[in-house]
């Protein structure tokens, strides 16, 4: 039986009658996302017709998942809500704290000695409030939501941007930071700018070389890292049907790339046998009943630009394999061009290191496809040139991969098996030589390649890829090598071709594990201790931050003008930085460090007002708050693309930043933001971003009579006594500015608490 199967029964028990409803308001056939996202408003009703874009929207998702990195600060301010117990079915999954070195034997162990302390409070405070826990090795968060708890039709949303990897299942399932799960596990709405749409439709056949991954690796080309902001891509037409239910769910985990607000599949026979053959039957048997309403209007599949604001076609039949890379996850190749592209750009072309697993591929289908590549080592007369490492994405995979002797295979060719976990794909790689900053080329089928993302070293190219390339890749050990066309020589001199890839939708014996790694919470935690040790450097109980002052902001510095690409790893970096996710005056230490300053080229060094001397960002920002001056954050466009991380809005906000202001944002670095009580903020010319001085001293005006679509100013005060006035955009509504006043919104959840309670 599935988890929390009869809240999945209520959700389809009033799916049908809200559809009509819906249908009925907007006077027309609906999209899928349309009939998601109309299903599962606050209030039930369906009384408003939306426009896309435009409104926001307060939605009750279904569930809400955590990543133990991203679980810290968002149960800490759950903590502080007043609370007895989540109101919604929820889950912290520990994928994230385990470094990638050794291999699994000895890795988990290390992990669960090192970050016992985290663990510890993760496992007590889910146990007292009402929370599923995955424990150390059970399995990366995004592909355990899809064995376990993803349904067709639901709404989730997890502390983590792949979160998105359940619409492989069907669902909106959405990235968000930890101040949204926290509203969400309160028992309030989750607020929501009514997402556009963008439809994908799919005709053809995956054949050969070709997988899922080079369908979302292509889409990224096309639309780049910021093309689907603020939409819901949905999937359809023939290509989508003949796709597996993992496949759909690698498609969609990798939206997070193109900035999309989530990606979708409707309800489809693959579907079906996935959720049969992880044990769901009952969830199959409930979404049959209603199978009509899981997918797309038959009309707008027909006509599909008269109901998505954006459209793209792909026929799988002509698609080739892509490497996207490096540095950015949308510069797409096919594997055709790469020779030319690569010696044309000088990208290293020996690969040292091929890497598979992740959330994003680690399916069986994806194994097993791998596998029938690595086999042929030995059956051709081989030698791997490439490191090869594996990270399985959970214990039912690993288990079940080991049984079929899978792992086997893999080990024949020098693999390395790493922990059920992230691993190198979030920078938990403790790779030997990393250190020396050597310019080399790993291939990977992860989600992203920034630079330094997998290993610290700003000078390892990363390139994307399915599992079956990259294999091949590791195999032949260059960059420039096309398996559907080249040859490589032998131990005997021969010269063989590697036959296609092969494998299994699912296991034939079906799938199988021992212990899975969870652990059910208590039924009544009112006795339950929550584990944090005041002297703890890795956890820290928060404080709330100040309300508004009521006045405009004047005489803030400007900490950094940020130049080009700033994702939330440069803006808080992963990798050993996650040691201190629980510990929010610790982890600042990492603030912006990683962010290229537009006035010396140079990371972590901006000049310091106060003094005159330039040095790292976070110690300037920390003498401004000890001074009670406040500071002024700019950046370039889609600033905080990337991981969910809320830390990237809370640490400036810890250490004393008081706006960020940008040529245009991340949506969930936005949120964040807003959620923190900051000022983000757009230039309504974005050329102004060059008026933007070093030395100047910024008001903000305005914020006395802050309101929704009204812009603020700023008056750029030079230091030759000049003056500039800009104008301000900010897409705060008036809820959100509610936020801002009073320095946050966890502040007016714990005040309403209160007096509730009062």
């Amino acid at each position: 039986m599935a988890f929390d199967i009869e809240m999945i029964k209520k959700v389809y028990a009033n799916f049908g009658p809200r559809v009509e409803a819906a249908r009925k308001l907007v006077g027309r056939p609906l999209t899928l996302s349309e009939k998601i996202l109309y299903t599962h408003l606050w209030d039930g009703n369906t009384s408003t017709s939306y426009v896309r874009g435009t409104d926001y929207v307060d939605f009750a998702p279904d569930r809400v998942a955590m990543q133990d990195a991203t679980a810290q600060m968002a149960l800490l301010q759950f903590m502080q809500a007043g609370r007895p117990q989540v109101a919604v079915p929820s889950t912290v999954h520990c994928d994230h704290l385990i470094t990638a070195k050794y291999g699994a034997e000895i890795d988990l162990p290390a992990a669960n000695t090192e970050s016992k302390e985290v663990f510890d409070f993760l496992a007590s405070v889910s146990n007292k409030y009402g929370i599923g826990f995955w424990k150390p090795g059970a399995g990366i968060i995004h592909q355990v939501v899809l064995e376990n708890y993803a349904f067709p039709g639901g709404m989730m949303i997890g502390t983590d941007s792949h979160t998105v990897n359940a619409g492989g299942l069907g669902m909106v399932a959405i990235g968000v930071g930890g101040a949204d799960a926290c509203d969400v596990m309160a028992g309030l709405p989750w607020e929501l700018k009514f997402p556009k749409l963008i439809g994908i439709k799919l005709t053809g056949k995956l054949n050969g070389w070709t997988s899922a991954k080079d369908v979302i690796l292509k889409v990224a080309g096309i639309l780049t890292v910021k093309g689907g902001t603020g939409a819901i891509v949905e999937y359809f037409g023939e290509g989508a049907s003949s796709m597996s239910c993992t496949g759909k769910g690698t498609i969609c985990n990798m939206g997070a790339e193109i900035g999309a607000t989530t990606s979708t599949f409707g309800y489809d026979e693959s579907m079906e046998r996935y959720l049969r053959a992880t044990n769901r039957a009952d969830v199959a048997d409930a979404a049959n009943a209603i199978k009509e309403h899981l997918t797309g209007d038959a009309e707008v599949y027909a006509e599909p630009e008269k109901y998505f604001d954006q459209i793209i076609e792909i026929d799988l039949s002509d698609l080739e394999p892509y490497l996207n890379g490096p540095f950015t996850p949308d510069l797409a190749t096919p594997i055709s061009k790469m020779k030319e592209v690569a010696a044309a750009n000088g990208w290293p072309m020996k690969i040292d290191v091929g890497l598979i697993g992740s959330c994003t591929n680690s399916s069986y289908e994806d194994i097993s496809r791998a596998v029938s590549i690595a086999k042929q080592v030995s059956d051709k007369g081989l030698t791997a040139k490439s490191e090869y490492c594996i990270n399985p994405g959970s214990e039912q995979i690993r288990f079940t991969i080991q049984r079929d002797g899978f792992l086997d295979v893999f080990e024949k060719i020098g693999a390395k098996v790493f922990t059920n976990a992230c691993g190198p794909c979030i920078g938990m790689w403790d790779r030997v030589g990393a250190e020396k900053q050597e310019k080399n080329t790993i291939v990977h089928s992860f989600n992203r390649n920034f630079a330094k993302r997998a290993d610290g070293n700003p000078n390892t190219f990363a390139f994307v890829g399915s599992p079956e390339l990259v294999t091949a890749l590791a195999i032949a050990g260059d960059l420039s090598f096309n398996p559907l066309t080249d040859t490589l020589t032998n131990a005997n001199g021969e010269q063989v071709k590697l036959d296609e890839p092969t494998g299994f939708e699912l296991p034939p014996r079906g799938f199988d594990v021992d212990d899975a790694g969870y652990q059910e919470p208590a039924a009544d935690g009112t006795g339950v201790q929550v584990l944090v040790s005041p002297t703890s450097h890795r956890l820290q109980l928060l404080d709330p931050f100040k309300p508004w002052e009521g006045t405009d902001l004047k005489g803030l510095k400007l900490l950094i003008k940020a130049k080009g690409k700033c994702t939330t790893d440069h803006i808080s970096m992963a990798g050993p930085w996650l040691k201190f996710r629980g510990h929010l005056d610790n982890i600042s230490n990492n603030m912006l460090i990683g962010a290229v300053n537009y006035f010396n080229e140079k990371t972590d060094n901006v000049k310091n007002e106060l003094t005159g001397e330039y040095g790292p960002v976070p110690a300037t920002q920390r003498a401004y708050k000890a001074q009670g001056i406040g500071s002024i954050v700019v950046g370039d466009e889609n600033y905080g693309e990337g991981s969910s991380r809320e830390h990237a809005a809370m640490e400036p906000r810890h250490l004393g930043v008081r706006a960020v202001l940008v040529k245009s944002f991340a949506r969930i670095h936005e949120t964040n933001l807003k959620k923190q009580g900051m000022l983000g903020l757009t230039f309504v010319d974005k050329d102004d971003y060059e008026k933007i001085q070093e030395d100047d001293t910024i008001d903000i005006i305005g914020l006395t009579t802050f309101s929704p679509d009204v812009p603020l100013t700023l008056v750029l005060n030079h230091i030759d006594g000049t003056k500039e006035e800009i104008s301000v955009n900010h897409s705060y509504n008036a809820q959100q500015i509610e936020w801002f006043k009073a320095g946050g919104a966890l502040n007016i959840i714990r005040r309403e608490a209160a007096a509730k309670n009062a």
